[in-house]
C-alpha cells in the first residue's frame, strides 16, 4: 500500500509534474566524507566509498558502533553536511542537482530536541508546514497530532510536555510535508519501555501506509523487531547489507536444552558426538551447527539412548550476535 498523498502533496509542494514512484527511496553511490583537520588535529575520513540502496516502502535499519559514520551519512542525505565525493539520491532526486526536491522528499527526526519550548505543538507543526510551502488546504496538523497521541496537548506549551511526548512531537514535525522517506536517528534513546512500544506501534502504522523508514538505533532488539532489511556500517564502510532474516542466518550456531524425565550422571554414548553437557542431572545441553547437524539427528540420538524428554528449549541467534561478529571482523581489518 502506498499513501496517495505522496503523489498529490509532494509534487505540488515541489511545483513539478508527478512522476512514477522510484524503486529506491534512497540511493547512495561511492560516498566519501573527509573532515579537514586543524592545528595538530589530522583530517578524518568518516565515510569511505560507501554505497547503499534503501528500497521504497521498506523499514530499513542502519546499525553501527559509535563513530562508525551513521550520523555523517544521515546528515549528508538530509542536506545538513556537504559530502566530499559520491552521489546521493532521495526519492530519485540528486541532492546536488535537485537539492530542493530531495530535501522535501525526506523528513528527519534528530536525536536532539530542537524546537521552541514556548510554542504549542499545533503552532510548531503549522510553522514547519509553512516552511515547506504546504498550502493551508493540504495541511494535516490535527491528523498528525492525533496519530502520535498528542491531540489533547495541541495547545499546551512544548516546554510542559514530558520527554516521551517531546519525542513524539519530533516525529510529528518530520511528517508535516508528507515526505515519502522518514529518517529516525535514535528515536527511542533514553525513553522507557512503555513509550518505546508506543513509538514502535506508530512507526509500524506509518510504514504500513507506504512511508519508507530509515532507522538508526543502538537497541539491536529494536532493529530486529521492526526492520525488514538492515545495513551495518563500521569505520565508514558498509560491512553487511541484507534482509534481517538472512543476516540472522549468517551465524551457523544454535543451542538446545532438553529437560529429561530421568536424572543422569554422565552423557550417554549415543550423544557423545554432539558434545552434550549436563548443566543439571535432568538437563542436557547441546550446541550444534544447523548446516551440518539437523535437529532430527539430535532427537534420533536421544531416542537411541532411551531418554524421555519432557521439555525442549532452543536458543536462537540474535541480531546482537551478528552485529558483534561483523563489527569485530571489520575492526580487525581496519587495524591491519
Amino acid at each position: 500500500m502506498i499513501d496517495p498523498r505522496f503523489r498529490r502533496v509532494y509534487p505540488r509542494v515541489m511545483s513539478q509534474t508527478p512522476k512514477p514512484f522510484p524503486d529506491l527511496a534512497v540511493e547512495i553511490r561511492g560516498l566519501n566524507k573527509i573532515y579537514g583537520g586543524g592545528g595538530k588535529r589530522p583530517a578524518k575520513q568518516a565515510l569511505s566509498d560507501f554505497s547503499l540502496e534503501v528500497p521504497r516502502g521498506s523499514f530499513f535499519g542502519l546499525l553501527g558502533p559509535n563513530g562508525a559514520g551513521k550520523s555523517t551519512m544521515i546528515n549528508i542525505v538530509a542536506g545538513l553536511v556537504n559530502k566530499t565525493s559520491g552521489t546521493v539520491k532521495v526519492w530519485d532526486n540528486d541532492i546536488d542537482t535537485h537539492e530542493r526536491q530531495a530535501r522535501c522528499a525526506i523528513g528527519v527526526v534528530p536525536q536532539e530536541l530542537n524546537f521552541d519550548p514556548f510554542f504549542t505543538p499545533l503552532e510548531l507543526l503549522e510553522v514547519q508546514a509553512g516552511l515547506y510551502g504546504v498550502p493551508k488546504s493540504e495541511r494535516r496538523t490535527k491528523e498528525i497530532l492525533d496519530m502520535v497521541g498528542l491531540a489533547d496537548k495541541a495547545h499546551a506549551y512544548a516546554r510542559t510536555l514530558s520527554g516521551g511526548m517531546r519525542r513524539r512531537l519530533l516525529i510529528a514535525k518530520a511528517l508535516v510535508h508528507t515526505p515519502p522517506v522518514v529518517v529516525l536517528d535514535e528515536p527511542t534513546a533514553g525513553v522507557d519501555v512503555e513509550l518505546r512500544q508506543q513509538l514502535w506501534r506508530h512507526l509500524r502504522e506509518l510504514n504500513a501506509r507506504g512511508t519508507t523508514i530509515l532507522l538508526t538505533t543502538h537497541y539491536l532488539e529494536e532493529a530486529e523487531e521492526l526492520c525488514d532489511r538492515i545495513a551495518i556500517i563500521n569505520h565508514g564502510k558498509l560491512v553487511a547489507y541484507d534482509t534481517t532474516r538472512a543476516l540472522l542466518r549468517r551465524i551457523d550456531n544454535k543451542s538446545v536444552t532438553l529437560t529429561l524425565a530421568q536424572p543422569l550422571t554422565t552423557v550417554p554414548d549415543a550423544l557423545a558426538d554432539f558434545h552434550a553437557v549436563l548443566p543439571t542431572p535432568n538437563e542436557l545441553h547441546i550446541n550444534y551447527t544447523p548446516s551440518t547437524n539437523a535437529m532430527q539427528g539430535i532427537l534420533d540420538a536421544v531416542r537411541a539412548a532411551n531418554l524421555t524428554v519432557t521439555d525442549i528449549r532452543t536458543d536462537e541467534v540474535e541480531l546482537e550476535d551478528v552485529f558483534l561478529q561483523l563489527t569485530a571482523s571489520s575492526s580487525q581489518h581496519a587495524v591491519q
